[in-house]
């Protein structure tokens, strides 16, 4: 989950000037990699055979 405090550190280092567009871009891209990393740290991964395997019926 995103915090406050992230998203002022993260909007504070764009250009005085920003698209709408790039600002939900980034947030977009700021809670993927927090949820990535809270998936990684509670080990809710696949190795790369597991995945493989899962996605097997749409890779043929």
């Amino acid at each position: 989950m995103l915090t406050k405090d992230s998203v002022i550190k993260t909007i504070s280092k764009f250009p005085d000037s920003f698209t709408l567009d790039e600002l939900v871009d980034k947030l977009i891209f700021m809670d993927k990699v927090e949820r990535g990393l809270d998936q990684s740290m509670n080990n809710k991964v696949y190795t790369h055979d597991e995945a493989k395997k899962r996605l097997e019926k749409w890779l043929k």
